[in-house]
């Protein structure tokens, strides 16, 4: 069993809007921090940067400079799944997003995760 899953991606013009999902597996329910970094077109896999992080277990949320205002991210307890709504999409959130989760929640600038998902392309057009 995979112990992130995550769904939503897809293509859409500027300005448009999208919504990830993750599902977490039983064998993360042991970290508290979940998160959405993002492989932008042409970066490799140690590149991945920082989109916006939730403390499951509490109200701290935090996000790159460059989608605040326009993302926001949530988690379900009940199910274990983690949300990232996407509005106002430009051509720079192009890229692959990964569903990722660890301990505990620090800036997004720190970009070391324990687990990771498979990703969902998120293409956005001018």
């Amino acid at each position: 069993q995979k112990e992130l899953v995550e769904s939503g991606g897809g293509s859409v013009q500027a300005g448009g809007s999208l919504r990830l999902s993750c599902k977490a597996g039983e064998y993360i329910r042991g970290m508290r921090c979940m998160g959405w970094l993002r492989q932008a077109p042409g970066k490799e896999r140690e590149e991945r940067a920082g989109v916006a992080y939730i403390y499951i277990i509490g109200p701290a949320t935090y996000y790159a400079d460059s989608v605040k205002g326009r993302f926001t991210i949530s988690h379900d307890s009940a199910s274990n799944t983690m949300y990232l709504q996407m509005d106002d999409l430009k051509p720079g959130d192009s890229g692959m997003y990964y569903c990722a989760a660890r301990r505990s929640c620090t800036d997004v600038g720190d970009t070391q995760f324990s687990y990771w998902g498979q990703g969902t392309q998120v293409t956005v057009s001018s």
